[in-house]
């Protein structure tokens, strides 16, 4: 392998998304450097932070009937039976819930935890509290996604958080998509709720670190005991 390409497969692909705001970033900081040295090489770390947080690395997702994998990159923040959002049409009684916690330095690009259908989206604008605060689920701007697994149904709710302003959906009301998939992005610091069938035992627990695509939330196939977890 050339030195080129060893290169090349040790750099993060970057998200389309994130062209604009690198290349502002990169401009400010030439502006910078014209007006004072030190400025300017403050500018360069922001542009590098801001290629890093659009990165958009490949996964290996899990590919089996039942298996619900983790949408977002981030700090499970919690495991809990809440009744879902109204937009979503799931139910009116608690249904069991993992919320994923996003800092300003995790993968922003999140995916489908299922193949499933994508039976509705729902934008909502809202307030932009802290996302690690449980309230935000019913204040902050979300968008929300109701996926037809053929059996049963997963919700879906991206939540901006305290910088985030813009929610971007990759998809559409009706589309199809797989496992892994990527589905939306949201900038720049946030949450997303996934809402599990009723009876559904959630395989994380609290502060555990999910990787979107990757890391298996539930197995839906598995009739075992809730798990038990050891910090340490």
């Amino acid at each position: 392998m050339s030195i080129v390409n060893s290169i090349r497969s040790q750099l993060v692909p970057i998200h389309p998304e994130g062209y604009p705001f690198i290349g502002g970033f990169a401009l400010l900081s030439l502006i910078f450097f014209w007006i004072w040295t030190p400025l300017g090489w403050i500018g360069a770390l922001l542009t590098a932070w801001c290629a890093y947080f659009f990165r958009d690395p490949p996964r290996v997702t899990p590919l089996r009937d039942g298996l619900v994998v983790a949408p977002a990159d981030g700090r499970v923040s919690l495991v809990a039976n809440v009744v879902p959002p109204k937009e979503l049409g799931l139910s009116d009684r608690p249904l069991p819930r993992v919320s994923i916690f996003m800092s300003v330095f995790d993968c922003h690009v999140n995916r489908a935890p299922v193949s499933a259908r994508i039976e509705r989206m729902v934008y909502r604008k809202g307030l932009f509290l802290n996302a690690d605060l449980d309230k935000a689920s019913e204040d902050n701007e979300r968008n929300a996604f109701l996926l037809d697994a053929g059996g049963y149904r997963i919700g879906v709710v991206q939540i901006a958080g305290l910088i985030a302003r813009r929610i971007v959906p990759f998809v559409q009301e009706g589309q199809s998509v797989t496992a892994g998939d990527r589905i939306g992005m949201i900038r720049f610091g946030s949450r997303v709720d996934v809402y599990l069938p009723e009876g559904a035992k959630p395989a994380v627990a609290v502060g555990q670190l999910s990787l979107a695509g990757e890391t298996v939330l539930a197995d839906l196939a598995l009739q075992e005991p809730v798990r038990s977890f050891r910090v340490g």
